[in-house]
């Protein structure tokens, strides 16, 4: 007990006794070589999910011999759900943060599934971060989730605020309020995306520099800068476009208040030549180098927004973290317990707004229904995209009609258990339909899917490829 009670420590002390890490860029493996031959990388960060521990990518491990700290990022936990995180989730992203010699890892506040026990209803998944409601209920929830989270990891953990395209309605708590008292209730870290709050400036009308203002700033772990672009009024996060300068003067005005003790960026799509990631980690270093004079020059978050330019403000004292509430056994044991109808309320909810987006029912009251129509568009465009990845032969088998015959069949089809899955769904679902229409094609997708519908891929023996023939007939009658 006693290594979790000092990770506890460390984790509530700020940054003043976190890592330094300096500048990074999200390893990617498209990108894999490009960034270990980048100068000037201090550390990197890898998607969680994607990295396993009994097989680090070789580029990965001469990083770590160079000394260039590795941070897993998961997407997955849904620390924002109205479930409790679960026990398997969180001993691969342990797993992960042990195998590359974190300092830490770091999750998302969002949630990304809905359904299942709490509402007796289907089990969804979105695939994607979707934004909690700033309420009571879901900070209750949220913290809760944070504490379990705490107890099952080797080191400190960090939550990032996450982009939205809606707002909820009858929030309670602004962004910033929000982040604060979840700090001061669980001593987490922060991962601030500055890109993040550009968007919701853009799509929710929130104040950067008030979210700011707000903020812990003395608890943030490390900063996120990406890029995105603008469609009809709506920003879309999409870590596949330079970053825009709106960006870079919120982390002016971040780097202002304090010194952030890493910046990254993020980089998932499109990636361009290493010359222009060189270029864009150089304006996040000036950027954070000279905060107060970018400020003081008008190009703040304020004014990159389109707001009238503020003064820097003062930086805040690594001494005025907030003091963390200390919980005995038995009044964590009461909290849990009382958590019990704020996650029924919060499950609830969650479902109704999930089945609106994926499943084509009805968008809750109070939603912005225009919002939603571009959020679901939007969560099947990813799905698309994410299976087309996951499972290259799809789109090599379907050619040019691919992405057409995805979106038809994910219109009623929503995801329930991740996009491996869904993969082998919505190839069950052209074959049962007689589709494509070519023979050849379809015999190339029969024989695909054959090879991965068991519990292990057709191993030739007879017996084996007979019994998951004989599936596949009963499938197509």
């Amino acid at each position: 007990m006693r290594h979790l009670e000092r990770k506890r420590d460390l984790g509530r002390l700020g940054t003043g006794t976190g890592p330094r890490l300096g500048t990074g860029i999200g390893w990617r493996p498209e990108i894999a070589d490009a960034v270990e031959a980048m100068p000037g990388i201090d550390w990197v960060e890898a998607v969680a999910e994607n990295v396993c521990p009994g097989h680090i990518p070789e580029s990965l491990l001469r990083l770590r011999e160079r000394g260039v700290t590795v941070v897993p990022h998961g997407v997955s936990l849904g620390l924002g759900g109205a479930d409790r995180p679960a026990d398997g989730r969180l001993a691969d992203l342990a797993a992960r943060a042990e195998a590359l010699g974190s300092p830490l890892v770091t999750e998302h506040i969002a949630f990304v599934r809905a359904g299942g026990a709490l509402t007796a209803s289907q089990p969804l998944e979105a695939g994607h971060l979707l934004p909690v409601p700033r309420t009571r209920d879901a900070l209750d929830v949220l913290c809760e989730n944070v504490r379990i989270a705490q107890d099952a990891l080797p080191v400190p953990l960090a939550v990032e605020n996450i982009a939205a395209l809606f707002s909820w309605p009858g929030e309670e708590l602004t962004e910033g309020q929000f982040l604060y008292e979840l700090v001061q209730r669980t001593g987490v870290r922060l991962l601030i995306d500055v890109a993040n709050l550009h968007t919701n400036h853009v799509n929710r009308g929130e104040d950067p520099a008030e979210a700011l203002d707000e903020l812990p700033v003395e608890a943030i772990a490390y900063v996120h800068v990406a890029g995105g672009f603008e469609r009809d009024g709506v920003w879309h996060d999409s870590h596949a476009h330079p970053v825009p300068e709106p960006v870079l003067g919120i982390l002016a005005d971040l780097a202002s208040r304090v010194t952030p003790p890493g910046v990254l960026l993020e980089r998932d799509e499109n990636f361009p030549e290493p010359a222009e990631l060189e270029r864009e980690l150089a304006a996040i270093r000036e950027t954070v180098a000279a905060p107060r004079e970018l400020v003081g020059a008008g190009v703040g978050a304020s004014v990159a927004a389109g707001g009238a330019a503020r003064p820097a403000p003062a930086p805040r004292a690594p001494e005025s973290a907030p003091k963390v509430r200390e919980e005995s056994g038995e009044s964590a044991e009461t909290n849990r317990r009382g958590t019990e109808p704020a996650r029924q309320r919060l499950a609830l909810a969650q479902v109704a707004l999930l089945s609106a987006l994926v499943a084509g029912t009805p968008a809750p009251e109070g939603f912005d229904r225009g919002r939603l129509v571009v959020q679901g568009r939007a969560l099947a465009s990813k799905r698309a995209d994410v299976v087309a990845k996951v499972a290259p032969e799809l789109p090599g088998i379907l050619g040019a009609s691919y992405r057409e015959r995805f979106l038809a069949y994910a219109q009623d089809r929503p995801m329930t258990s991740g996009y491996r899955r869904d993969a082998l769904s919505f190839a069950e679902h052209l074959l049962h339909a007689g589709q494509p229409e070519e023979a050849g094609a379809r015999e190339e997708l029969t024989d695909w899917w054959l090879a991965r519908s068991g519990p292990a891929p057709l191993d030739g023996r007879p017996l084996a490829r007979w019994l998951r023939q004989a599936r596949f007939a009963l499938l197509r009658r």
